[in-house]
């Protein structure tokens, strides 16, 4: 029997193993979140200190999110290569000097360079991650792997407001970002001291030699319909998401009266309740052929509460459990929507697939603004619900398309 063999049998690798190479992966993931949200929450300091505008400040978030999208792409090809493990130790690193280097900054200049440097080191870890996980962890655990990933994710979002603001107040906007250096440091030095648990067998990085046995380029994978499919689907993911963060709690604070204080717990109830939803999914996600109706019920049930959201009557109190109810069933989605990435993807090419597809989620999450933002501007609150609840529904036609596209795939010529 040979070792891959082993390892997709249930039982075939102790869960002492698999929970260790999750739990690496996880706290990386958890960095790579949490360092997307270095420099918003300290907008307020950083406008005084520089003496620019909000919309100069975005700016440095575009230039983030488009570096860390062609990051994205190129570094699955490296992954491929040379491994995951090099490159997730060395995005851990740019991530930590990128902090440190916003800590020194004298100028707004010297934020976008190290912006930049923000990026290179963000734009890594999809490709390593799930190459790892998919990998390393064995089959009957891999939708508890992509919940726990998820779940690390949200976490690491929550974490950024809520370690860097009040050390901002004690200390400074300097002292905060030093502390998120450390904290980068410091899981890198806890990955290099278990750095054998995230090595794969011999050979298994080679892209040339898994080339060559299958006769596939290193770019054959771009000829797979469902790998766009899968773009597609994070694109329009990462869309949703980018509402959710950036104009949905203020949208619902106008329609509704919210009180300024629950508009603030919207967006945290929403990623807290998503973390949960993730719980949940990994158990939905054990069988592998139910992951796309996952997907729709989830997306489907949080598209219903968009439009209650944007049509219906109530007192703002009960915004934040709306927001929570959909950032559940958005969560409960969140491990079979990897889960299919996964079944589209070839063996041979799994960094390279996973650089592509997520690399939407970046686009996403650059373009949505300039859609949403001028409604915000306009006053169109409910056109804003209504936008998500449209976006969301196309998750759910996405998803099925991938499925399609794969099965026509499998069928002889």
């Amino acid at each position: 029997m040979t070792n891959t063999t082993a390892m997709n049998l249930p039982g075939g690798v102790p869960l002492r193993q698999d929970a260790g190479v999750i739990g690496l992966v996880g706290i990386a993931h958890l960095i790579s979140h949490f360092s997307q949200l270095l420099l918003p929450p300290l907008f307020p300091w950083l406008k005084t200190e520089f003496n620019v505008s909000y919309a100069e400040l975005g700016f440095l978030m575009t230039v983030f999110f488009v570096v860390s999208c062609a990051v994205q792409a190129a570094s699955g090809f490296l992954v491929d290569r040379m491994g995951p493990r090099p490159i997730l130790f060395a995005g851990l690193a740019l991530l930590g000097l990128a902090a440190f280097g916003f800590a020194a900054s004298t100028s707004y200049w010297m934020l976008t360079l190290f912006v930049v440097v923000a990026g290179l080191g963000n734009g890594v870890f999809h490709p390593v991650d799930y190459t790892l996980i998919n990998r390393k962890v064995s089959s009957p655990r891999l939708g508890h792997a992509y919940s726990f990933h998820g779940i690390t994710g949200s976490l690491g979002w929550a974490l950024a407001p809520a370690l860097l603001v009040p050390v901002a107040i004690a200390y400074s906007w300097r002292a905060a970002l030093v502390v998120a250096g450390v904290l980068a440091f410091v899981v890198l030095a806890v990955l290099l001291f278990h750095r054998e648990k995230l090595d794969l067998p011999a050979g298994v990085a080679s892209t040339k030699k898994q080339a060559a046995t299958t006769g596939a380029s290193n770019f054959g994978f771009l000829s797979i319909p469902a790998v766009w499919m899968c773009f597609s689907f994070f694109f329009f993911y990462a869309a949703a998401l980018s509402i959710v963060q950036t104009f949905a709690p203020q949208a619902a604070a106008q329609l509704h009266s919210v009180d300024p204080r629950l508009v603030a717990m919207c967006l945290t109830v929403y990623m807290v309740a998503s973390a949960g939803g993730m719980v949940l999914g990994g158990f939905l996600a054990a069988n592998p052929e139910r992951c796309e109706r996952v997907v729709g019920i989830g997306f489907g049930l949080a598209s219903m509460l968009a439009l209650v959201m944007g049509f219906g009557t109530f007192s703002g109190v009960f915004v934040p459990v709306l927001f929570g109810m959909m950032g559940f069933c958005v969560g409960i989605s969140g491990p079979s929507r990897d889960l299919i990435v996964k079944r589209s993807t070839p063996d041979n090419a799994s960094g390279r697939v996973y650089g592509v597809v997520y690399s939407g989620l970046d686009i996403g999450q650059a373009i949505a603004p300039l859609v949403f933002g001028p409604m915000m501007d306009h006053g169109q609150y409910t056109g804003i619900w209504i936008g998500l609840a449209a976006v969301q529904g196309v998750l759910i036609v996405s998803a099925f398309n991938v499925r399609k596209a794969r099965r026509t795939e499998l069928q002889p010529a």
